[in-house]
């Protein structure tokens, strides 16, 4: 392996791209804006071409400008990792895969046969399904399911074993909401003699409102089907990685070329594009979020709401601890009564339970009934029904989306007195 100006060459030849050392670091939406969409120094072009070759010319064997075949390097997923590794703060490598699954697969499978995980109890469905269904016969995998939001140190530490090498954390979790204390499971994770990486999977808040590896975490995972892209024309994940793992982002390069996971040039394009206004979307979808977070709090329909950006949340101190910088930024100017914006996602029990959940669901007219979240528009779910069997039957998830708040608070309140008050 070389290092040379901005690029660390790993020993298969290929180029992992690293950002530049700057004294001065630009703000998040300027870097969702230009990095990575430097222009073309040939033609001037100031947005990147999409490059749908398969494969790249070579001026003698071995010699070629940094590209010989599509499943290993592109310059439109080059261009997405560049923007990726500047979006996620205490970045420095990200590798783009098909789809958050594969980017999920693909760490699993760098930890080697008859590992351990600890991960949180309340974990995405398809994690589960992963771990327990396909790495678990594969490659021997054992995980233990821990509740990392309440459990206290001594518990988690008794969870540890000394093959487990990884911590698999969620927060907020989907559906769900529960907060972890990230900075707290790291702290537990270097004190045990195993020194297990801590992964996050950060979909559910972005790279705008938080930030993992600022906190201490090791690998942060996305679905940038949801946020990142956000217009739901695009299935895509990606690992991100601070620049002391550069060994780990060589087996996970290795390993996605050997097993082919890779995104295509265009869903690159459009990821990239789509991330140019994750900071205007994200404000405004957390915006959303709490005005319709605090209508349902309002309603006489409603048992419960979580939103862990509402001051009556029982963690909302931690919410507020675990933002990013340019989170806290944003979200000190704005001096909001009774709780702040936390991203898009609300979830809330209705009263009654499924006929009423389900009635809920059919008379909204803007949030449309749809597994999937973090696209512009506004969708609701039943998890308990769609993505999640152990929800509670009355607990409804929604993406808020970036519509006019007062539409989708009238919209919200119009199919609740639908859903409950005519029964």
């Amino acid at each position: 392996m070389t290092i040379v100006n901005d690029t660390v060459k790993a020993a298969d030849g290929h180029h992992l791209k690293r950002r530049p050392s700057l004294n001065h670091i630009d703000g998040f939406g300027t870097r969702a804006i230009h990095v990575g969409s430097e222009a073309d120094p040939e033609t001037g072009a100031v947005i990147p071409s999409i490059s749908l070759s398969t494969t790249y010319k070579q001026d003698s064997v071995g010699n070629n400008k940094g590209f010989e075949y599509s499943r290993a390097g592109n310059p439109n997923r080059d261009a997405l990792e560049a923007t990726l590794a500047s979006l996620e703060s205490g970045g420095t490598y990200a590798v783009a895969f098909s789809s958050g699954s594969a980017a999920t697969a693909t760490l699993v499978q760098s930890i080697g046969p008859n590992a351990h995980i600890v991960s949180v109890n309340d974990v995405y469905g398809g994690t589960f399904r992963y771990f327990k269904r396909v790495a678990a016969e594969t490659q021997g995998l054992e995980t233990t399911f821990v509740d990392l939001e309440k459990s206290d140190d001594d518990a988690i530490l008794s969870s540890f074993r000394s093959n487990t090498k990884l911590i698999w954390i969620e927060s907020p979790t989907n559906p769900t909401l529960r907060l972890v204390d990230i900075p707290r499971i790291v702290s537990l994770a270097r004190s045990h003699p195993s020194r297990p990486l801590v992964v996050v999977d950060n979909t559910f808040l972005s790279p705008f409102y938080q930030s993992p590896l600022l906190l201490g975490a090791d690998i942060v995972v996305h679905s940038l089907t949801k946020y990142i892209n956000g217009h739901s024309d695009v299935i895509m994940g990606a690992a991100i990685l601070p620049s002391h793992h550069v060994q780990l982002v060589q087996k996970l390069r290795f390993l996605q070329n050997a097993h082919g996971a890779v995104p295509s040039p265009h869903d690159c394009w459009l990821a990239q594009r789509g991330a140019k206004t994750l900071h205007l979307r994200m404000k405004a979808h957390g915006i959303n979020a709490l005005r319709v977070a605090q209508a349902l709090q309002r309603s006489p329909y409603v048992e419960e709401v979580i939103y862990p950006g509402l001051s009556t949340h029982p963690r909302n101190d931690i919410a507020y601890r675990s933002l990013s910088p340019h989170a806290k930024k944003f979200i000190d100017t704005l001096h909001s009564a009774g709780g702040f914006p936390y991203g898009g996602m609300v979830s809330f029990r209705i009263k009654g339970g499924k006929r009423e959940a389900n009635r809920f669901l059919t008379a909204t007219r803007l949030f449309t009934l749809a597994e999937s979240l973090g696209g512009v528009e506004s969708l609701a779910e039943h998890p308990a029904q769609m993505t999640h069997g152990s929800v509670p039957e009355a607990e409804r998830a929604m993406s808020v989306g970036v519509e006019e708040a007062d539409d989708l608070v009238r919209d919200v309140e119009h199919a609740l007195e639908i859903a409950v008050g005519d029964v």
